[in-house]
């Protein structure tokens, strides 16, 4: 499937989220020419945070991304916590913008797990992602979030349940560095979503599907 994507969008509720998720396929798209773009659409700012630590998570972001190999990325800053506060008009009209402009043929979504910035912003990506228009994307891939994801309620909640695996095994150690790379985000204070975590959930992965390291992932739609 890899070889067939052209144009891939990453959408991230929040800086890291893109590394978490989905680090090792970015860095495998764009290590094969793929043209790589994230929008992150939520942000440490105030009033829960201050902007100097906001600022902070901003550079570590364009780090990583220039890291990654990243080539297109925007921030639309809406406060974390608040974007269900943002009218539903306006999150779906910023997002299908951003879309618009890039016009990716495969687009990666985070799954609607206990955050709820990630519900929301998974919803109003589903909308931006309707094949409705002449430009829609043909793929649309959801992602887990480690410390998010795996925390929703079982046979209560929807649960992540992948039904696609990427091969990230030459792509492991560049995730980790690029994880390494959120000092503000990723650290020992949260073990949930330490580098730890991240490289034993994709070695799971791996060890489902016959290799060392894997990222998983839900079908939203795949038009061959």
């Amino acid at each position: 499937m890899i070889s067939k994507i052209k144009k891939a969008l990453i959408i991230a509720p929040h800086p890291d989220d893109e590394t978490l998720g989905v680090g090792g396929t970015i860095k495998r798209l764009s290590s094969s020419k793929v043209d790589v773009s994230v929008l992150v659409v939520s942000g440490h700012t105030p009033p829960i945070y201050t902007q100097k630590s906001y600022q902070k998570t901003i550079k570590e972001s364009e780090k990583v991304f220039n890291y990654l190999g990243v080539k297109k990325y925007k921030f639309l800053n809406i406060p974390a916590t608040k974007v269900r506060e943002v009218a539903t008009v306006d999150l779906n009209n910023q997002i299908s913008g951003f879309m618009s402009k890039i016009n990716p043929d495969t687009v990666f979504i985070p799954f609607p797990d206990r955050h709820i910035d990630h519900r929301v912003i998974f919803d109003a990506c589903a909308v931006a992602c309707r094949p409705v228009s002449k430009k829609f994307p043909k793929n649309v891939l959801i992602y887990e979030t480690l410390s998010e994801t795996h925390w929703n309620v079982p046979s209560v909640e929807a649960t992540f349940q992948p039904t696609v695996f990427f091969n990230i095994d030459k792509q492991i150690v560049s995730k980790k560095k690029a994880l390494s790379i959120y000092k503000s985000q990723i650290n020992d204070q949260t073990p949930s979503r330490s580098i730890d975590a991240s490289e034993a959930l994709a070695r799971f992965r791996g060890s489902q599907n016959g290799c060392k390291y894997a990222e998983a992932f839900q079908v939203l739609r795949i038009i061959a």
